[in-house]
């Protein structure tokens, strides 16, 4: 597998590539090439005098590049100019990545409403799926929020093609899981809906638990009633989990600006890291 691992030389950034436990969860997933990029914003001159940005770059890039050879990965490197979270998706299906890695600091009271970030941006855009790796805030040396990515699992289904895609992300995730919690969160427009005699939300639950504990994952389900995104929120505060897991319907000229889908929200608002399936590349 290749991961892409986006930095922007930050202190959030080198949280998340240097830190021995997150790289050795990649390995067992069962990455073993990644591709570091960094991205210049087009609106910085490449002809700033005294200041040759795409250099200290790729100094940055080649400190990074020895701690992950160190732990055993195939490294390439990319600087590259352009909108972030553009020429990260251009240079994903450029190199057939498998799944993004990208540290954020979680959320602030502007960000909860308008996109900004360039990891907010990728959780709509995203064309592989796409790990948001939640780092301490409001501090200067930043650690991550949860070292071990995904041993503790909590996977949000609606029972949709999308949900079923993510959930499909196990068959690889499951190499470095010890503990899924399966939720599902009836909203007042499920309450009395049709369905067929035996498949009821529970029912259909336990199913996919059944498979995750062939694998030896201990496994939980839980039944909410609510709104989404918030009962979601409300089950990892609770369970504590390293990852949430959930599937993403992908883009829409709205969610280009505000964050209005699940998905959306709870990339925003967790406390922990977040694992994003998107809907399958085109070809």
């Amino acid at each position: 597998m290749r991961a892409l691992c986006a930095t922007d030389l930050s202190a959030a950034s080198e949280a998340t590539i240097e830190n021995e436990t997150c790289l050795d969860c990649l390995g067992r997933i069962g990455v073993r090439t990644v591709h570091l990029v960094t991205v210049v914003p087009g609106n910085v001159h490449a002809a700033t005098p005294g200041v040759d940005f795409e250099a200290r770059r790729r100094r940055g890039l080649d400190r990074y590049r020895a701690v992950i050879e160190a732990a055993g990965f195939d490294v390439e490197t990319h600087v590259v100019r352009g909108t972030p979270h553009r020429r990260l998706n251009d240079i994903a299906e450029t190199v057939h990545a498998d799944l993004s890695v990208v540290g954020s600091r979680g959320r602030s009271p502007l960000e909860n409403r308008v996109v900004g970030s360039t990891a907010r941006n990728l959780a709509r855009t995203t064309v592989v799926p796409l790990l948001v790796n939640r780092v301490e805030r409001a501090v200067d040396d930043p650690d991550v929020r949860r070292e071990h990515l995904f041993r503790r699992i909590l996977f949000a289904t609606d029972f949709s093609e999308h949900a079923a895609r993510a959930f499909d992300a196990f068959s690889y995730l499951r190499h470095a899981t010890d503990e899924a919690t399966l939720v599902h969160v009836r909203s007042p427009k499920d309450e009395g809906a049709g369905g067929d005699a035996g498949t009821g939300p529970a029912e259909r639950l336990a199913e996919r638990a059944r498979t995750l504990e062939e694998w030896g994952i201990e496994t939980r389900t839980e039944v909410r009633r609510g709104d989404p995104a918030e009962e979601i929120l409300a089950a990892e505060a609770a369970v504590t989990p390293s990852t949430v897991l959930v599937g993403s319907k992908g883009r829409s000229r709205v969610r280009r600006l505000l964050l209005g889908s699940v998905s959306g929200e709870i990339v925003a608002r967790a406390t922990g890291n977040v694992f994003l399936v998107p809907p399958p590349r085109a070809t």
